[in-house]
């Protein structure tokens, strides 16, 4: 297996075999994130993923899962995923499923129909980071999609069978927009109705430009007990009609939630209550990382 620089896959495909189909992020301007600092984007051409899926299946035999990386392999035409994703099928037949990192415009670049194309070639879950619903804050961070793309964006994905997994952060909008950040976090959930959410911690590395805003600053992180009324706010105003996996058990997390929603909503929301009255259970800083 070839690789290029530092790779990042989401958590739930930690045992997943990853295959470099893009290298790095084709937008890699937000200013909260530094992986793909030290990439100049670029897509791998076939034959090289060819070789590397047929040198993994020597390697390793089976495997039952496989994560497609990096920033945003989904920006490829939906040809060029096709013949991946046949490449993925003749090589490691009895796979369960192929995951994929895309950004909403990624998404809303494809018709349904292709969705659905990519879903029946093997394609079982596309990767979101929203990280936020005001759009205040996504132009902040220079997200590169507003509300309203990221909305359709995971509702298209929805409707065509693949699932959507559904990335927020709390702490995004620093002290002074905590509130809009979780009320209009919650709104966006319960209007994407997505399969997955989940919900991170900020931590900001050096390289990335919100670190020398922190650093001179411009912009004031949150304590922990004002990320707990944060998630409180946020958790209380999510109201979805179907199930919602949602997870907020990164390591970054001050607390672990983990639950269904609506079924655990009540539950997790007392986890956070009772953490606000007894500091012991959150996490100690130094146990967290990204």
């Amino acid at each position: 297996m070839r690789y290029e620089g530092m790779i990042y896959r989401p958590p739930s495909e930690a045992r997943s075999l990853i295959v470099q189909v893009t290298v790095g992020c084709s937008h890699n301007e937000c200013t909260f994130c530094s992986m793909y600092r030290a990439k100049q984007f670029r897509i791998r051409p076939l034959e090289e993923i060819r070789e590397d899926l047929v040198h993994a299946s020597r390697l390793y035999g089976a495997v039952d899962r496989i994560f497609l990386a990096d920033g945003d392999a989904l920006c490829l035409s939906t040809d060029k995923l096709l013949a991946i994703l046949q490449i993925i099928r003749d090589v490691f037949p009895d796979l369960s499923r192929v995951g994929i990192y895309g950004s909403a415009r990624d998404v809303l670049r494809k018709e349904l129909r292709e969705l659905v194309q990519l879903r029946e070639a093997g394609l079982g879950i596309v990767y979101i980071g929203a990280e936020t619903g005001s759009p205040q804050i996504l132009e902040m961070i220079k997200k590169n999609a507003t509300r309203e793309e990221l909305i359709e964006a995971v509702q298209r994905i929805e409707e065509s069978g693949l699932r959507a997994s559904v990335t927020f952060i709390s702490g995004i909008g620093g002290r002074p927009l905590w509130k809009e950040h979780a009320e209009m976090t919650a709104s966006m959930i319960s209007e994407m109705q997505p399969y997955y959410a989940s919900v991170l911690t900020l931590m900001v590395e050096p390289d990335a430009p919100l670190y020398r805003d922190i650093q001179e600053g411009r912009f004031e992180l949150l304590t922990p007990m004002e990320v707990m009324d944060e998630m409180e706010c946020l958790l209380s105003n999510i109201h979805v009609e179907k199930k919602c996996v949602f997870r907020s058990n990164h390591a970054s997390n001050y607390l672990s939630l983990k639950g269904d929603l609506p079924d655990d909503k009540e539950r997790m929301l007392a986890q956070i209550r009772a953490a606000k009255k007894d500091a012991s259970l959150l996490k100690e800083e130094y146990f967290r990382a990204l």
